[in-house]
C-alpha cells in the first residue's frame, strides 16, 4: 500500500478543504479518517461523502469506490499533505509556542501583520499534531503571510510540528512549568520548545526574542534574532499601566507611541511586545501597529473583564499551569478594587510538582487579603483559614454561589478547560 504524496495532492487535495470532522462536511471536502482512542473516522467516510465530499481519505479497508483513497496511516497522510502545500505556496511562517501567552501573541501577531498582508493563522487552539496540519491547509493561493500555534505536553513535540510547518520566523513567548506528567521534567520542556529555536537556525530564518527572558536569550545566542522589550535591539517599550487595561509606550524611530490596549493584566505587555516587534521588522507603519493592538478585544476566556448586573469579573478560564496561575494572581493583587476575591481552579498535569505548586498558589492567594478565596479540585490541600472555601468541582461552586451569592465584588476566575469555570459567569 504505497502512494505519492505530490499526486495524491494534485490529484484530490489541491483547491479543496480538508477536514476532519464528518459533522461539518461542505460539498467539494476533502475528509481524512482519524483514529483516536474513542473514535474512528473510517466509519464515517460513507457519511461524508453522501454529504458532498468530494474524496475520503482511509486508512482501514472499506468499500471500492473512486473516491475513497486507502493509505498506511491517515494522520501521517494528512501531515505530509499540509507540508507539501506549505512548501508549494512558499509563503513566510511565523512559528509560536510557549507556555504561556502564545495564542494572545498569535492573535496580535495576526491583528497586526492583518494591517498590511493577507494571513492565515491557526484557528482558536488548533495548535497540535492534527490541527497545526489543518492551519497549514487553511492556506490558499491567496495567503501572504502564515501564522502557526505550536503547542505540546509531551518531549519532541514541537521539533515534529516544525517539521511539518517549517516556519521561517520564530517565536517563543517563555518556557514554564506546565504538563509536567507528561514532560517528566522541566528541562525536557526547555528542550521540546527550544526545538522551534533549532529548527530556524537550521533553517538560517530569524528569531523575536524577549530581551528580559534570561533563558531565552541564552537559548537563542549564536541565531539570528531580533530582542524586543524594555531593553530590546529591535524595538523597546515600558508599561505604563495596568488598570482597567494594559496601556505601555512603544520607543519608534519616530517617536514614543501610546498603546492603550483592552488587555488585562501587565503579564500582556510581554505578548504585545512581541507582535509590536514582528510588525516592525516587517516594516510597519508604528501607527498601524497601534490601531491593530487597541482594536484587538480578547475572547474565547482569555483575561477577559466583564461587568454583570452585580459583579466585575476577570474571566481567565482556558489554560492553567504555575507561571500562568502566579501572573494572573500577582497582576490582581496589584490591582485596586473593592470587596475582592479570587476563584481559582486545580492545576492538571503536574505530576509530582501538584502539591507543591498548589500549596504556593494558596500562599499567594492569601497574601492578597481577599474577601473570599475559592479553590476549585481535589488537587488543593485542606486548610482551615477563614476566607477559604474550598470545593471539590464546579458544580460545587455553583450550588455555593446559588445559595451565598456575591454582590459588588471584583472577582478574578482563573483555571483551565478542564475547571470549566465559564460556567460560574450566570450565577456571578
Amino acid at each position: 500500500m504505497t502512494y505519492d504524496i505530490a499526486e495524491l495532492y494534485e490529484r484530490i487535495v489541491r483547491g479543496h478543504r480538508v477536514t476532519t470532522d464528518s459533522r461539518n462536511i461542505r460539498p467539494g471536502d476533502v475528509f481524512v479518517a482519524l483514529k483516536g482512542a474513542n473514535f474512528n473516522g473510517n466509519r464515517y467516510a460513507a457519511s461524508a461523502l453522501a454529504q458532498g465530499a468530494s474524496a475520503a481519505i482511509i486508512d482501514e479497508p472499506s468499500e471500492t469506490g473512486e473516491h475513497r483513497f486507502l493509505v498506511p496511516d491517515a494522520l501521517k497522510c494528512l501531515q505530509e499533505l499540509a507540508h507539501h502545500h506549505r512548501c508549494r505556496l512558499g509563503i513566510p511562517i511565523l512559528g509560536i509556542t510557549g507556555t504561556n501567552g502564545k495564542t494572545t501573541t498569535k492573535e496580535l501577531c495576526h491583528a497586526v501583520l492583518s494591517r498590511k498582508y493577507k494571513v492565515t493563522t491557526t484557528q482558536g487552539n488548533l495548535n497540535n499534531h492534527i490541527g497545526v496540519p489543518l492551519t497549514l491547509l487553511a492556506m490558499d493561493e491567496n495567503t501572504q503571510f502564515g501564522i502557526v500555534e505550536m503547542g505540546a505536553n509531551h518531549p519532541g513535540e514541537i521539533k515534529m510540528l516544525c517539521d511539518i510547518a517549517d516556519p521561517d520566523y520564530g517565536i517563543i513567548t517563555n518556557i514554564g512549568h506546565a504538563h509536567l506528567e507528561g514532560f517528566g521534567s522541566y528541562e525536557n520542556i526547555i528542550a521540546t520548545k527550544s526545538a522551534l529555536y533549532d529548527h530556524i537556525l537550521a533553517k538560517k530564518g530569524r528569531l523575536f526574542v524577549n530581551a528580559s527572558d534570561e533563558l531565552l536569550m541564552r537559548l537563542s545566542e549564536g541565531h539570528t534574532r531580533n530582542t524586543y522589550g524594555g531593553e530590546g535591539d529591535l524595538l523597546r517599550g515600558d508599561v505604563k499601566q495596568t488598570v482597567p487595561y494594559l496601556t505601555y509606550a512603544l520607543h519608534t524611530m519616530h517617536g514614543d507611541l501610546y498603546v492603550r490596549t483592552r488587555l488585562v493584566g501587565g503579564y500582556n505587555f510581554d505578548n504585545a511586545m512581541a507582535a509590536s516587534a514582528v510588525g516592525t521588522y516587517f516594516g510597519m507603519d508604528p501607527l498601524d501597529i497601534r490601531d491593530a493592538i487597541e482594536a484587538y478585544t480578547p475572547s474565547n476566556l482569555r483575561s477577559q473583564l466583564i461587568k454583570t448586573e452585580r459583579n466585575t469579573l476577570i474571566l481567565d478560564a482556558y489554560n492553567a499551569n504555575p507561571s500562568s496561575m502566579h501572573a494572573a494572581l500577582s497582576n490582581f493583587i496589584e490591582m485596586p478594587g473593592e470587596h475582592k476575591s479570587v476563584i481559582l481552579g486545580e492545576m492538571l498535569e503536574l505530576g509530582a510538582e501538584s502539591h507543591h505548586a498548589h500549596t504556593a498558589l494558596l500562599q499567594l492567594a492569601l497574601s492578597g487579603a481577599f474577601e473570599h478565596i475559592y479553590l476549585v479540585g481535589k488537587s488543593f490541600a485542606p486548610t482551615s483559614h477563614e476566607s477559604v472555601i474550598h470545593l471539590e468541582d464546579t458544580d460545587a461552586l455553583i450550588r455555593t454561589l446559588h445559595n451565598h451569592p456575591l454582590h459588588d465584588a471584583f472577582i478574578l476566575i482563573k483555571g483551565s478547560r478542564g475547571n470549566q469555570l465559564e460556567r460560574i459567569v450566570e450565577y456571578l
